[in-house]
C-alpha cells in the first residue's frame, strides 16, 4: 500500500499538540526528527528535550490523505497548507531496510557483533548474533564500541559481571561469550530487559545473562562492573556502583564525554583510580580497580 508523508518543520509549535492534530487527521505515524544535526546530550531523568530545529514528519495512507485532509490538518496545526511539504512514499519491507545498513563488527581481537543475516568465518570469532530493536545498544554507537574492546582485552575467563544499564543486553551477552561465569543486566526499561532476555536466549546464553528490574536485586559483589550510562547518573551513582565491585575487581565507565572525564573520575576517587580505558568520536571509556 503506497504512503504519503506530510512534513512541517516544527518551529515553535507545541510537538505534543501538532502530533494529536496529525492523529487526528489520520496520520498513522507521526515523527520528529533533527533537522540540522544540533547533539542533545544528556536530557534530565523523565525529561523529552527536542532539537532546537525539529522536523515533524506524518505519515498517511494515500487514499486518506486528500487535499481536504491536508487543509484541515493546515488549519488544525494553525499554519500555512503551502508549509506542509507531501510527498508520496513508495511501500517497502520496512522492517528489513536496516539490514542494508548493518553489518558484523569486530571489537579488539576476536569479539564480533553480527547480524543475523551474516555469518562470520574467522578462527577464533566469539561471535555475538544480534539485530537492531528497540533497546539501545548493537555496537554501532561509540560508547558501547568502547565498552566491547574492553571485554575483548581484559575480560578474564570465569569472572562474574554486572551490566549497569543494560539496553539491549549487549555487554553482558558478549561478556558471558568470551567466559564469564554469569552476567547480571540491571535496566529501568521493561522493553530492555525484554530485548536482552530475547538476545541472551538467540545467543545460547540465557542461562547465564539473568536480567534485574530493581537494582536491590543484583547480586552483592562482581568482578567486573559495567556501566555504559551518562555522566550525570554516573556521578550520582558512584557509591552504588563501587559497592557493586569486588575489593580489587574492575569498574568499567562509559556515556561520558572526554570533556566529562575528570569531573567523573573526581566522583569515584575514594576508591578507584580511573584511567583512560579508550577513546573514541569524542566520546570516552574508564576504568580502574577498586582498592
Amino acid at each position: 500500500m503506497p504512503f504519503l508523508a506530510i512534513r512541517l518543520d516544527l518551529a515553535r509549535l507545541d510537538p505534543e499538540a501538532a502530533e494529536s492534530a496529525c492523529f487526528a487527521a489520520g496520520a498513522l505515524s507521526v515523527t520528529l526528527t533533527d533537522r540540522r544535526d544540533d547533539a542533545i546530550l544528556e536530557p534530565a531523568p523523565g525529561e523529552i528535550r527536542l532539537w532546537p530545529a525539529t522536523r515533524l514528519e506524518a505519515i498517511f495512507a494515500q487514499d486518506a490523505a486528500s487535499p481536504t485532509t491536508i487543509a484541515t490538518l493546515a488549519v488544525a496545526l494553525g499554519v500555512p497548507a503551502t508549509s506542509l511539504q507531501v510527498e508520496a512514499v513508495p511501500d517497502r519491507a520496512w522492517e528489513r531496510e536496516w539490514l542494508a545498513d548493518f553489518h558484523a563488527m569486530r571489537f579488539g581481537r576476536r569479539l564480533y557483533v553480527c547480524p543475523t543475516h551474516e555469518r562470520v568465518d574467522e578462527p577464533g570469532a566469539v561471535v555475538v548474533s544480534l539485530d537492531p530493536g528497540l533497546a539501545f545498544g548493537t555496537g554501532t554507537h561509540a560508547t558501547t564500541a568502547l565498552c566491547l574492546g574492553w571485554l575483548d582485552a581484559h575480560l578474564q575467563p570465569g569472572a562474574t559481571v554486572i551490566d549497569y544499564g543494560c539496553g539491549s543486553g549487549i555487554l553482558g551477552i558478549a561478556a558471558a561469550m568470551l567466559g564469564a561465569t554469569r552476567a547480571d543486566a540491571f535496566d529501568i526499561d521493561p522493553q530492555a530487559l525484554t530485548a536482552t532476555r530475547d538476545n541472551a536466549a538467540a545467543n545460547g546464553m540465557a542461562g547465564r545473562v539473568v536480567t534485574h528490574a530493581a537494582p536491590d536485586t543484583l547480586p552483592h559483589t562482581a568482578d567486573v562492573v559495567l556501566a555504559n550510562i551518562l555522566s550525570g547518573p554516573l556521578i550520582d551513582l558512584a557509591p552504588r556502583l563501587t559497592a557493586l565491585v569486588r575489593p580489587g575487581g574492575a569498574l568499567v565507565l562509559a556515556g561520558l564525554l572526554a570533556t566529562q572525564a575528570g569531573e567523573v573520575a573526581a566522583a569515584y576517587r575514594p576508591w578507584f583510580d580511573l584511567q583512560t580505558g579508550g577513546e573514541r568520536e569524542g566520546w570516552r571509556l574508564l576504568a580502574g580497580a577498586r582498592r
